[in-house]
């Protein structure tokens, strides 16, 4: 039985589809957490990526832990409604074995460094009990924009981001 469901995530995250790469949380303790995602062939990237033998893009399994481990910096602020979970740093990434439709990704996230507003973890993707990608990702919090039709569009950042 799952700690979060899908609709206790959306409560939790921002991410809608086709972003939102977590479809359940298994385990949640203060510095650790486990999601699920299961990946299907009706995924979006698979046409493209690749159509004769369709493979989860890497760049996409970190970003599915980086969303695990937001749904645990989140999961413990009492005005997270008013918060995001930014991806500030990705570091010793490794993919191992290709991810494919079928497959179910658990991924583990265990925070290594927090501090009041970042939080530094060490993931792992495993299907079947194999890695199949690892990495360090570093989460910052930052204050959500308030909701307001009227308020004027930011100029893009002129560095080009």
């Amino acid at each position: 039985m799952p700690i979060f469901d899908i609709q206790a995530i959306r409560e939790i995250l921002p991410h809608r589809y086709p972003m939102l790469l977590v479809d359940s949380i298994v385990e949640l303790e203060e510095d650790r957490i486990v999601g699920i995602k299961n990946v299907s062939v009706n995924e979006p990237f698979f046409p493209g990526h690749f159509p004769d033998f369709p493979v989860m893009p890497g760049v996409l399994i970190v970003e599915a832990m980086a969303q695990v481990a937001g749904v645990l910096v989140l999961s413990s602020i009492p005005d997270r409604k008013s918060k995001l979970v930014l991806l500030a740093s990705i570091e010793q990434a490794k993919f191992r074995r290709p991810v494919l439709p079928g497959h179910q990704l658990r991924i583990e996230m265990k925070v290594t460094r927090r501090k009041a507003s970042v939080a530094k973890m060490h993931g792992q993707a495993t299907v079947e009990g194999h890695v199949v990608a690892e990495a360090e990702v570093m989460c910052k919090l930052a204050d959500r924009a308030p909701e307001n039709d009227d308020a004027p569009v930011p100029a893009e950042p002129a560095h080009g981001g």
